[in-house]
C-alpha cells in the first residue's frame, strides 16, 4: 500500500502492475481513476512456463504486445514491493525494448 500512495495509473499513463508468485508471473495495466484493468499478460497456460529471467523477458514482450493492442504507449511501473533486479528488471527492460515508454511517477499522485 505504500507504493500505491506514490503510484497512480491514469488513462493516459496506466500503472503496469507486476506480480510474481512462487510459480508464475503476472502483468496488468490498470487505470486507477476508473478502477479497470486495460490489458494483462501472464505465464499461466504457456507450455514451457518457467519462473526465471528468460521467462520474465518473454512476458515483457507479451505484455508490451497486449498494451499496444489496447492502445497503451506510456506506463508507470508498479513493481509490487519487489526489488528492481532479476525477473522484475528483465520484464521491464524487455517491455521497453518492445516499445513501451516507462514514465517516472509523480510524487503524491
Amino acid at each position: 500500500m505504500r507504493l500505491r500512495r506514490t503510484l497512480a495509473g491514469t488513462a493516459a499513463r496506466p500503472r503496469m502492475a507486476i506480480m510474481v508468485s512462487n510459480k508464475h508471473m503476472y502483468v496488468q495495466f490498470v487505470d486507477d481513476d476508473r478502477g479497470v484493468t486495460l490489458a494483462s499478460a501472464t505465464t499461466c497456460g504457456q507450455a514451457e512456463a518457467k519462473h526465471n529471467v528468460a521467462a520474465a523477458a518473454q512476458l515483457g514482450q507479451l505484455a508490451a504486445a497486449a498494451a499496444t493492442k489496447a492502445g497503451i504507449r506510456e506506463v508507470v511501473v508498479d513493481r509490487g514491493g519487489h526489488k528492481y533486479h532479476g525477473r522484475v528488471k528483465a520484464l521491464v527492460e524487455s517491455a521497453v525494448k518492445a516499445g513501451l515508454v516507462v514514465g517516472v511517477p509523480k510524487e503524491g499522485k
